[in-house]
């Protein structure tokens, strides 16, 4: 935003330095993440994949979803940047991101949810 002043200045400093506010489309990429949180299953689906690898097949069971079903919640958080995949023959395999916006949305599912990582809650016990 332009430094130009504002229709009514109320004095404070934040008002003045509007000039580092991040533009449009940076605060979308923060959108298009939260966006991933609209939907249970995505989120499940992601936790699992932060705890573990796995395959398409393996996922539908574990969630209790078709396999298309899970395709499609993998490449929504594929295309999100959350998740990443590796070809081994036929079977291709899924992962948590190892980037900080992966783990971060890992720690908030968590702490929104009020549970642990499965390692943590058998570090405990």
């Amino acid at each position: 935003m332009p430094n130009t002043p504002l229709p009514h200045d109320h004095g404070q400093p934040f008002e003045h330095s509007l000039d580092r506010m991040p533009s449009v489309s940076e605060f979308q990429i923060a959108a298009d993440i939260f966006k991933q949180l609209g939907d249970g299953s995505r989120i499940r689906i992601f936790w699992l994949l932060c705890h573990c690898e796995e395959c398409v097949i393996n996922l539908s069971s574990m969630v209790d979803m078709s396999s298309p079903a899970v395709s499609h919640h993998l490449r929504q958080l594929k295309s999100a940047g959350l998740i990443t995949s590796r070809r081994d023959g036929k079977e291709v395999y899924y992962r948590a991101a190892g980037t900080e916006r992966a783990q971060l949305l890992h720690r908030v599912i968590e702490q929104l949810i009020e549970i642990a990582c499965p390692t943590e809650t058998q570090d405990r016990r």
